[in-house]
């Protein structure tokens, strides 16, 4: 006996499928089929199920039998049943996650993570939505016609001004609408300088920080580009080790992830490197407006606007869901890189960019910018507080700026915090995931442990209770020293 319900999305707002098989009966096998649903993560909690008398004309029982199973299922605890609310999966219910055993086996020692402290998202509950849906209407008011149609590579000219004006006014950067190129991020300004699809604007090698993002090294090495990694010390990147590179990428407000700016002198020392070799300075901005004890750090890209192709993005500021950044290029790289786009705009949406314009326009960006800053650095207060309560040995550096921090490690003891962050439910990431791979024979650089700590993307109400745990994960003062983890 096989009887299915797939349509009773009028009622509930989503098709289900049931399958009553098998002996005991249609009460029976209605309810071994929901607790199955509900097992498997088919029916997630708080999905509301359709009512007696709806279920039952769809399967073709009796009313009461549906009434039966719910009711029994409400004991067991895989649903809830109140007045005015319907029947609905319980909270508790949780599916069956593909890491557990089957009775009879030994059971998953470690929980999944309850807190994300993992580095590079903001606070997502801090999205400007009255302000953003403010500037979306206008924006699709006063847009003409010509808007709906196919979009200008280089992105619609209301960003760029908007654009040129706030990162010469935010960040220093020295530009004008024509210079700027509309992206979906940092990663697609790579892809169109480097990848197959930019015709060679810039080729390899490329020299990059010793420590950076994973994901972007291997983007380079899909596109066939070789990464030689600049050795880190406390004042950023030891660019006097460029030698036969003719493209450098950096990240001079804060480098990701030890944090600390480009020196001033290796500010200089860098560009005139590239002006004496003909080469030219890869520079991401990620956030550059996130900084808390002194006066922000401006782009390089001003020292000569020439020789650095500035790329930024809303990923840190606002959100990254909205896949929207820019290019500010030098005038020998525009052609290349709007070629490499295409003739029509493909990758960020032309509503999403006018709505941006409108958000700087009308400085909504800046007021929320100004908002988050004061909350992040709050978060920075908050963690470092927590460490120095809890946990006085552990050095925390990178703090000056940005939405993350690292707690510098003994050698040694990086995999075994990370792996009692597992077993408290902390997810973060350890230091050595982001050394690139040839920096032991490249460079003289010693390998150090750490975790790289976010503090922004925990919501307020968690917050406190992330901090607790993520100082059970630390080494404790005593800890012995070992060789380094690699």
């Amino acid at each position: 006996m096989v009887d299915s319900w797939v349509n009773s999305a009028e009622r509930i707002g989503a098709d289900l499928h049931l399958e009553l098989a098998g002996p005991g009966g249609r009460r029976a096998a209605l309810i071994g089929a929901l607790r199955e649903a509900v097992r498997s993560g088919r029916l997630a909690p708080g999905t509301r199920l359709p009512p007696y008398r709806s279920l039952a004309a769809d399967l073709g029982v009796a009313r009461n039998t549906v009434a039966d199973a719910y009711a029994e299922l409400v004991a067991e605890g895989w649903l809830t049943a109140r007045q005015g609310s319907g029947t609905r999966v319980a909270d508790r219910a949780q599916p069956l996650r593909r890491t557990e055993r089957t009775p009879g086996r030994t059971p998953l020692r470690a929980r999944g993570p309850r807190h994300d402290l993992r580095q590079g998202t903001p606070d997502a509950s801090a999205f400007p939505r009255a302000a953003w849906l403010a500037s979306y209407r206008r924006a699709l008011q006063q847009a003409p016609n010509e808007v709906f149609g196919p979009g200008d590579p280089a992105g619609r000219r209301e960003l760029r001004e908007a654009l040129a004006e706030y990162l010469a006014r935010a960040r220093g950067v020295r530009t004008e609408p024509e210079r700027i190129v509309v992206c979906s991020g940092f990663a697609h300004g790579l892809r169109l300088l480097f990848g197959p699809a930019g015709g060679g604007v810039l080729r390899g090698p490329l020299a990059v920080e010793a420590y950076g993002l994973d994901f972007h090294r291997e983007l380079l090495t899909a596109a066939g580009v070789r990464t030689v990694p600049l050795p880190l010390d406390a004042d950023g990147a030891r660019v006097e080790r460029l030698v036969r590179e003719r493209a450098v990428l950096l990240t001079p407000a804060h480098q990701f992830p030890t944090g600390g700016p480009l020196h001033a002198s290796r500010r200089a020392a860098v560009i005139d490197w590239a002006r004496a070799r003909g080469g030219v300075i890869v520079e991401d901005d990620y956030d550059g407006e996130f900084r808390y004890d002194r006066k922000p750090v401006g782009a390089l890209q001003g020292l000569d606007p020439e020789r650095v192709i500035y790329i930024g993005s809303v990923s840190k500021s606002l959100s990254p869901a909205l896949r929207l950044g820019w290019m500010v290029l030098p005038e020998r790289y525009l052609d290349g890189v709007l070629a490499a786009k295409g003739e029509r705009e493909a990758w960020a949406s032309v509503l999403d960019q006018l709505s941006l314009a409108d958000l700087i326009a009308s400085g909504a960006y800046d007021r929320h910018v100004r908002r988050m800053r004061q909350r992040y650095r709050g978060r920075r207060d908050r963690l470092v507080e927590a460490l120095t309560a809890q946990a006085p040995h552990v050095e925390v550096t990178g703090v000056a700026a940005g939405l993350h921090a690292v707690l510098r490690l003994p050698p040694g003891t990086e995999r075994a915090a990370l792996k009692a962050a597992v077993w408290q439910g902390v997810a973060l990431d350890g230091l050595a995931a982001f050394r690139h791979p040839a920096t032991d024979r490249a460079t003289d650089m010693p390998t150090e442990d750490g975790l790289v700590v976010g503090y922004a993307t925990p919501p307020e109400h968690a917050y406190a209770a992330a901090l607790d745990a993520l100082c059970q994960v630390l080494p404790p003062p005593d800890t012995r020293r070992g060789p380094a983890s690699g």
